[in-house]
């Protein structure tokens, strides 16, 4: 273990998960803040790179500090931002119907999009709170209209305070399953993503690792863009369910206050 977290601790560039790996809900993680200062104090080049589309990367720094870390808003990239830059290159001007919370719908403002419940470019789904089957049933009107059928991520559930809860993959099936049409999803493990992660903290993928407690996002992510995998087990993933994955972690840590511990 210990020779394992020194390699960790050599790379220059850290893409780091939030739900699960720093805190679940309101609640901050075992080792988090440890984590995040040994990343200012060595100097890291950091990117927490989140699924999450429901906040800004400003309303993430605010979270972050009101569990007692200060990190700046430049440090975070969401899937929120990477549907909104994809859609914005697809369709330059486009417009969306959005179920979705302000984080997202904001980045689609600032991607020169406008909101649209009549004849829309794209129907888009991510995260929310206000999801009714009055949403559902207009979303799939639309898609049979002709909306493309967008989700910010592929996370079938995440973890919170209370326990799992349902992500954007089982928001929008009812969607998919109603209309036949299948969800074009872009946060990870996207390649899309991942591409933003390495050009934003200017390193290359062999001197980056990539920590997070999904198998299905974060893990597989990493292995197909090359990037070493650390799974963290504070979040969704356990040792038992490790096994229902064909492939696996490069590395394995309880928590990334492990990281620290190489001290």
């Amino acid at each position: 273990m210990y020779m394992n977290i020194e390699l960790i601790r050599k790379k220059t560039g850290f893409i780091c998960d939030m739900d699960g790996v720093l805190y679940h809900g309101n609640y901050l993680l075992k080792g988090a803040s440890e984590f995040v200062n040994w990343l200012k104090s060595e100097n890291k080049k950091f990117l927490f790179l989140t699924n999450s589309s429901e906040r800004s990367p400003k309303e993430l720094a605010q979270k972050l500090a009101r569990l007692g870390l200060e990190v700046d808003e430049s440090h975070f990239y969401t899937s929120a931002l990477a549907t909104a830059s994809f859609l914005a290159s697809q369709c330059p001007g486009g417009s969306a119907f959005v179920i979705g919370e302000a984080g997202l719908i904001n980045a689609l403002y600032d991607a020169g999009f406008s909101m649209n419940d009549v004849n829309p470019d794209y129907v888009v789904v991510g995260e929310t709170r206000s999801y009714s089957y009055e949403r559902i049933e207009r979303a799939v009107f639309l898609v049979q209209r002709g909306a493309k059928l967008i989700g910010t991520n592929p996370d079938l559930t995440g973890p919170s305070e209370k326990g799992i809860v349902p992500a954007t993959r089982a928001l929008i099936a009812p969607i998919e399953l109603a209309t036949g049409k299948k969800a074009y999803f872009v946060g990870k493990p996207n390649p899309l993503m991942m591409r933003v992660g390495l050009k934003r903290l200017g390193c290359r993928s062999e001197d980056t690792v990539i920590i997070g407690d999904r198998m299905d996002t974060d893990i597989i992510a990493g292995i197909e863009s090359e990037i070493d995998t650390v799974l963290v087990l504070s979040g969704v993933t356990n040792m038992d369910n490790i096994n229902d994955f064909p492939y696996r972690p490069k590395y394995i840590l309880n928590d990334v206050g492990d990281i620290v511990k190489g001290l």
